[in-house]
């Protein structure tokens, strides 16, 4: 059975990056945008890795510019701001893409293990859907991920267990994440 351990990503330098270094470790792996109005999950995410990363705890960063040109910045840019900004301390990645031909393996993957299930009920959420799927129109079938900050929750075994759209309250995805740490 195929688990995340079994892909090579980059890193921000762009250097080859086995998962199997998170093999026993909990992690959240998540696509992210500086200019986004998701943006602000910076500050739970660091808040939760700063609290649970010496329990066991991963969150791996893809910043991804597929979603409305949100991350324009290269690699450098878009660290330093996430640093300065929200302090981040978590592995930054290079920047990706999550749809289309050109789409990361390792989230073609996470998204076949736990696809899109919608954003939930409300006025905002119903524009959220709206928007996301004008934007992955293009994507056709390869439109694994519906926006900025979908958050992948993966146990130490790196099965995917839970699948966190950006509308999620952070609390609850802090919750599953403490569950799984026990």
């Amino acid at each position: 059975m195929k688990t995340v351990y079994d892909f090579t990503v980059k890193d921000r330098k762009g250097n080859n990056v086995d998962l199997d270094e998170y093999n026993g470790k909990v992690m959240l792996i998540v696509n992210t945008a500086t200019g986004c109005g998701f943006t602000p999950h910076y500050e739970p995410l660091e808040a939760m890795y700063r609290d649970l990363r010496g329990k066991g705890f991963e969150i791996l960063d893809f910043p991804c510019n597929q979603f409305a040109n949100q991350a324009p910045g290269n690699e450098d840019e878009i660290h330093q701001f996430c640093q300065l900004k929200f302090g981040t301390e978590f592995p930054q990645f290079a920047k990706i893409d999550v749809n289309g031909e050109n789409a990361d393996p390792l989230f073609a993957f996470l998204a076949s293990e736990k696809p899109f299930a919608g954003f939930g009920g409300g006025l905002k959420n119903a524009a959220l859907n709206k928007f996301a799927d004008m934007n992955n129109k293009k994507f056709g079938d390869k439109a694994y991920i519906k926006w900025n900050f979908t958050k992948f929750l993966v146990d130490k075994t790196g099965k995917v267990v839970a699948r966190f759209e950006p509308t999620a309250d952070m609390k609850d995805v802090r919750k599953a994440v403490e569950d799984l740490l026990g």
